[in-house]
């Protein structure tokens, strides 16, 4: 990048760097943009297809997620990095909803292109779009529908709409009671859902119908001695914060020893402290310990001796929903160990799961915590069910907390789009032109999932739109039988947040790369220079 002055060019910027301005560079981020849309719009629906990803060291992720597929591509090119950041946000606000999102804003700058090519300019085209996006939500609210927590029937509609083409179609009832019984065992009564206090487990072996739910917490872990019983009924629980082993000083001691009587009373003191420390747990009736850190041998012994079922090194995090679960307070000090303290479990048990031995807590009164365990055939084949269950669990407790959801199947996007138009109309001006873009933009949802059923896209828009015009607002697409039904009545419903945000994030990102002209890219750095003689002049054995 180079001005002149007097006929001598002046270098602003370091040789070797490049600048796109103007058309080139909106171009270029509207090329890219798309081709991230296009990357996995073929993946939307029940009936969309899977991509397989290899990464640089050979490992396979396969999977339809839209989030998974985007965080998993190499992308350099900065407008496509914005497409997947859309994907990140609609992952971390509601866990779904993210290809609808990147499709979304996929065609909005589709869309765009056409109005520049008209004279439009790109920040009139852009407060179009937020004009409509504003619009957008408040006809959303308006077609919400109420549900009450206590509705399942709801709970599981939603979960089978998140999971549906997620490859979990044969054993869907099983899988949508399992979410649905887990985000309500842990919510609490004004709906709010604290999603890390589910826990999720997969372990490959059996099949999907094999997966179950456990009121209480699973941990990969074994007892720490052979002798302690493998299975205890009616549990008493210690969550222990602190070792069971001598304390050492908090500073540096040296201790010198001259005679061998003197070593065995060093020995003698250290199990003396130990087994002090397991009398107090003793003491008070556990017949279970679990702790975040280490328990000595000596102390291993004496709980064996006592029939408790000790646990060590959980991590702090399974710790946090095992006190949820049983009831427990973890105890930070020794000298707090009470009877007081304790959680409850009906049964705690040692089971090997394909040779792996877990530790189930479980048959907890009244657990805030609660564990799915995920079978299946392979690895991957488990990967892509964990990933449909978390998606499951988020959209689920989205619509517990905000209680309002709307049909799916394309329904909302082309009742928008009607709406939309009638809105651009009212607002006349360039600004009509870009709310109308935005009203068809929206239309590439239902013709999407028209097209990865192998439906005719024009016929499918055509019948939608004329069941809307005669007022039916929840009539979708079902993909299984190629025509317009009422996707309420189909149970395909899902939670209004999901569509809110989908429409807010792709709107916010079109609206960010229509408005940069000026692309600036530096130089890359050259690579350090090897030192004279490169490898030959390092020192090494001689001969």
């Amino acid at each position: 990048m180079s001005t002149q002055l007097g006929g001598q060019p002046i270098y602003i910027l370091k040789q070797g760097s490049s600048r796109n301005r103007g058309r080139d560079a909106q171009s270029m981020n509207i090329t890219a943009a798309k081709a991230v849309a296009n990357a996995v719009r073929t993946t939307l629906g029940p009936k969309g297809m899977d991509k397989m990803l290899v990464d640089s060291i050979g490992d396979v992720v396969i999977t339809n997620d839209g989030f998974t597929i985007l965080s998993e591509m190499d992308i350099e090119q900065p407008a496509a990095k914005m497409m997947v950041e859309i994907a990140k946000t609609q992952d971390t606000e509601v866990g779904d909803g993210t290809t609808t999102a990147v499709v979304i804003a996929g065609e909005l700058l589709k869309r765009s292109e056409d109005l520049i090519e008209l004279g439009i300019h790109p920040t009139v085209i852009v407060q179009g779009y937020r004009m409509a996006s504003e619009k957008a939500q408040d006809i959303l609210k308006g077609l919400a529908i109420s549900m009450k927590p206590s509705d399942t029937g709801v709970l599981k509609k939603i979960a089978e709409t998140a999971m549906a083409g997620k490859g979990s179609e044969s054993a869907n009832l099983l899988l949508c009671d399992l979410v649905s019984t887990a985000v309500t065992r842990v919510s609490d009564s004004d709906g709010s859902v604290d999603i890390d206090n589910i826990k999720i487990e997969k372990k490959v072996g059996g099949s999907i119908e094999d997966s179950e739910i456990i009121m209480g917490i699973v941990l990969e872990k074994e007892r720490v001695h052979p002798g302690m019983p493998t299975k205890i009924t009616k549990a008493k629980i210690l969550l222990l914060n602190v070792g069971v082993e001598y304390k050492k000083t908090e500073v540096d001691a040296e201790i010198t020893i001259t005679r061998p009587d003197q070593m065995q009373a060093f020995i003698n003191e250290e199990e003396r402290m130990i087994k002090k420390i397991a009398d107090a747990i003793i003491k008070t009736g556990a017949n279970v310990v679990i702790s975040q850190k280490a328990i000595e041998d000596t102390a291993q012994h004496q709980l064996a001796k006592a029939g408790i079922l000790a646990i060590r090194r959980v991590k702090g995090s399974d710790m946090d929903k095992l006190a949820l679960a049983t009831g427990a307070t973890i105890v930070s000090s020794i000298d707090e160990i009470s009877a007081k303290e304790l959680g409850f479990a009906g049964i705690v048990e040692e089971r090997k799961i394909l040779g792996d031995d877990m530790i189930f807590i479980e048959e907890c009164k009244n657990p805030k915590a609660v564990s799915i365990i995920i079978r299946g055939g392979t690895e991957h084949v488990i990967a892509e069910y964990g990933r449909a269950i978390e998606d499951a669990v988020r959209v689920v407790s989205t619509v517990l907390e905000d209680k309002k959801f709307v049909a799916g199947g394309g329904a909302p996007e082309i009742e928008l789009s009607l709406r939309l138009r009638e809105y651009g109309s009212s607002v006349g001006g360039r600004a009509q032109l870009a709310i109308e873009a935005f009203a068809a933009s929206l239309e590439i949802i239902p013709r999407t999932l028209a097209e990865n059923a192998g439906l005719d896209p024009i016929d499918m828009i055509v019948a939608l739109r004329a069941a809307h015009e005669k007022g039916e607002t929840t009539s979708g697409l079902n993909v299984f039988e190629g025509k317009p039904v009422d996707m309420l009545k189909e149970g395909v419903i899902e939670p209004l947040r999901v569509k809110i945000q989908a429409i807010v994030s792709a709107t916010e990102a079109a609206g960010m790369i229509l408005r940069i002209d000026d692309i600036i890219k530096s130089a890359k750095s050259a690579a350090p220079a090897m030192p004279p003689g490169g490898m030959g002049e390092m020192g090494g054995m001689g001969m």
